[in-house]
């Protein structure tokens, strides 16, 4: 089945429902206070680019990168369960990956949390390694990033 992207402008009900479907998926191991996902709102900002991923016309991902604070850091990346192990996740980072070139950033930044395991083997197989905590993240109280990692791949 072909996998499709589509950069969005602005917030449709599909990126709503895989944004609520990734909070939902978050609320259970982590307290909102551990929880950094971007809402909706300000998902849909210039210096945010915001993908929907489709496998075969519908709507089973999205992801993000956001170009800020001289960062480029991925955002609310999600597959599906149903989705998960057909190359939409892989199609979602290779873009990504290639919106930070375009923009001449040579480093790619994320958080996860430490329950994700999926998504940090994910990550590592991509070429993502430890990093301290950067950006707004470095400013946090310890509690609210006990539960987070970060990881940093190099884009050249």
């Amino acid at each position: 089945m072909p996998i499709t992207l589509e950069h969005l402008q602005s917030p449709t009900d599909e990126a709503r429902a895989l944004i609520a479907e990734l909070d939902a998926e978050l609320a259970g191991p982590y307290s909102a206070e551990q929880r950094h996902g971007l809402d909706i709102s300000r998902i849909f900002r210039p210096a945010i680019h915001f993908f929907i991923a489709r496998l075969d016309g519908d709507p089973v991902g999205c992801g993000g990168v956001a170009f800020e604070d001289g960062l480029a850091e991925v955002k609310r990346m999600y597959v599906r369960p149903r989705a998960r192990g057909q190359g939409v996740a892989q199609a979602l980072l290779a873009r990504l990956e290639s919106e930070t070139r375009a923009r001449d950033f040579d480093r790619l930044v994320l958080e996860t949390g430490d329950a994700q395991k999926p998504a940090i083997r994910f990550y590592q197989r991509a070429g993502f390694t430890p990093c301290p905590a950067f950006g707004a993240y470095a400013k946090m109280r310890p509690s609210e990033i006990e539960r987070s990692l970060f990881f940093e791949k190099r884009i050249w």
